[in-house]
């Protein structure tokens, strides 16, 4: 099952996405896509590039000096099972570094999604407005200790570009943002991706998560997705595998800053 799940991730889910928010663009250089106009560059392959060696250094360069030129950062999403298996070695060689490791889980939409069960008080609401997102970046700053207020503005023009192919949701209680998270549909594919879910600590450990996690899948179930994928943090993985979700690969971003 894992080995399937990873096909079709692998088919699915490592190509073009669609519709990219208003200035932003996708631009493919040999095997690999490059996204401009993000807060940082982004630079992600099919699971075998083709290519290795002295031509595989002149991409990683490329995509480095492209970047620099624009005096950005810009990450290299790598896999587990990716091939060449020397690409990372050879992305460190380029001055590239790695940030942390997460675990991309896939779940059955049919088997995860169900009525949200929230704790006494805490409410689920959809948001659009761009005041409720601009308190979703203070929530998660708060969270993360650390600015994340172009969040708020990222959200925002991902709405802006295909309203439909994102649902962005908070727990609030007694007004307060307690959690927030995204389920983010991609068109043409039987996927759909789980993103945030960052909780205050004082509210973690009562089942919002799970609740946030159910309530996207139950969304997802009404437009006929098929699989729900998550790239897991450490704490979020025990999570997700309680509510049937399977580990299939890891990621890891390689980040060059100028």
């Amino acid at each position: 099952m894992i080995r399937g799940l990873l096909n079709v991730y692998d088919q699915q889910m490592r190509g073009v996405p669609p519709r990219p928010a208003a200035g932003v663009s996708h631009e493919k250089d040999g095997p690999v896509l490059r996204v401009v106009g993000e807060r940082r560059g982004l630079v992600t392959g099919p699971r075998d590039l083709g290519i290795e060696g002295t031509a595989l250094d002149k991409l990683i360069a490329r995509q480095r000096d492209f970047f620099a030129a624009r005096g950005e950062a810009v990450e290299w999403k790598t896999r587990g099972h990716d091939h060449p298996e020397d690409i990372v070695e050879r992305l460190v060689k380029a001055g590239f570094q790695a940030e942390e490791t997460e675990t991309v889980m896939i779940g059955l939409v049919a088997e995860t999604a169900a009525e949200p069960v929230l704790p006494a008080g805490v409410v689920l609401r959809e948001v659009r407005d761009l005041a409720d997102l601009r308190r979703i970046a203070a929530m998660e700053s708060q969270v993360w200790g650390a600015d994340m207020g172009w969040l708020a503005d990222d959200l925002a023009a991902r709405l802006t570009t295909a309203p439909d192919d994102m649902t962005v949701l908070v727990a609030e209680a007694d007004g307060e943002v307690v959690s927030a998270a995204w389920l983010v549909y991609r068109p043409g594919t039987e996927f759909a991706s789980l993103w945030g879910g960052s909780t205050l600590a004082s509210w973690r450990g009562r089942g919002i998560y799970r609740a946030l996690v159910a309530e996207r899948a139950r969304r997802a179930a009404s437009r006929g997705v098929r699989y729900l994928q998550v790239d897991a943090s450490d704490d979020s993985r025990p999570i997700l595998t309680r509510l049937g979700f399977h580990a299939v690969t890891t990621t890891t971003p390689y980040v060059w800053a100028p």
